[in-house]
């Protein structure tokens, strides 16, 4: 059996923690070494039963590594500096920061959408946000039933979003303790700001969810627009989604397709009480479907509730995936 060299970059954050455990449950044919600031090198982490060390993160580290993959779980700025090196080295880089996810030429990939775009050459593949790797998984057999019009998001979005500092903010707000990180408490509020403010009034982090979308389902004529909203919840994102088709919709054939796929959960029962729910959604890999309605307010037209763990799914899990879709087309 092949083994191929792997690195993290950015090993200590949630992220970079994450991925090296999924890594090691799927059991993949990997020898893994892991990256990390001049202040986290020396540490020591577990992989496969097996004691390493975290090594600085360098260009000639990327260079004299020889890595066959790279997972990047650097911010944007570090992203920009490490993973064209990387990549200039031979790897194939998988970035979840939001650097490359708009560069023209840089496939945008969620691996359930759009496969086909992933590279067979080295270069860098981008992890597309949390929020719209969610979203367009629970949209895809909306897309292939139905074809979509336009789309509405709003986000739920979970203080790990984040980062630790999120979690922080949330946890000592709890105990009436003032924001460190956020601009206003987050303990028993809702912040309606995520990222920075553009001059038309749209954060980043709401344009983010627009030309992904678009990118991911080639469709840059689609109408899209969302708002994304912080919330007191630690792990798991939630949205709700309204989209309207251009053919009509019938929700049997949808909640049928949703039943058919193995990544996504269908919770729709609300007799019962049986949605998705946030708390329940942390730590899993599926995303999770409810709350299915039409919307008679406009033609061919329908809500959903999406949730799902955004530190898995939403950034670690989504990038093994193309990892996984790759391996699979060397074997």
């Amino acid at each position: 059996m092949t083994i191929y060299r792997t690195a993290i970059l950015g090993a200590t954050g949630l992220v970079g923690q994450t991925m090296r455990s999924i890594l090691e449950e799927r059991n993949l044919p990997l020898e893994l070494s892991m990256f990390a600031s001049k202040n986290s090198a020396g540490k020591t982490f577990t992989f496969n039963g097996e004691e390493h060390v975290i090594e600085e993160l360098t260009e000639d580290a990327l260079r004299e590594g020889k890595f066959d993959y790279v997972l990047s779980a650097l911010d944007g700025d570090l992203a920009a500096k490490y993973c064209p090196v990387a990549a200039e080295a031979g790897a194939i880089v998988i970035d979840n920061s939001s650097h490359f996810r708009m560069v023209d030429g840089i496939p945008l990939v969620v691996p359930e959408i759009n496969p086909e775009d992933i590279s067979d050459k080295a270069g860098i593949i981008a992890n597309p946000n949390c929020s719209t790797i969610q979203s367009v998984v629970a949209l895809k057999p909306i897309e292939d039933l139905f074809k979509m019009k336009r789309i509405v998001f709003t986000t739920f979005q979970a203080v790990s979003g984040s980062g630790v500092r999120g979690i922080a903010d949330l946890e000592n707000g709890v105990k009436g303790e003032a924001p460190e990180f956020y601009p206003y408490p987050i303990a028993f509020n809702c912040l309606p700001h995520i990222d920075d403010f553009l001059d038309d009034g749209y954060t980043k982090e709401e344009m983010k969810m627009v030309n992904e979308s678009r990118k991911i389902f080639h469709r840059p004529d689609l109408a899209v627009t969302a708002t994304a909203v912080r919330v007191p919840v630690k792990g798991a994102h939630a949205i709700s989604v309204n989209v309207t088709c251009e053919k009509p919709v019938d929700l049997d054939k949808l909640r049928a397709a949703y039943e058919a796929m193995d990544d996504v959960v269908l919770q729709d029962d609300v007799k019962n009480l049986v949605y998705p729910l946030q708390i329940n959604a942390e730590g899993k890999d599926e995303v999770f479907v409810g709350r299915i309605r039409k919307d008679d307010s406009c033609e061919n037209s329908l809500n959903l509730w999406v949730v799902a763990d955004n530190i898995r799914k939403g950034a670690a899990l989504n990038a093994i995936q193309i990892l996984e879709k790759h391996l699979n087309a060397r074997a």
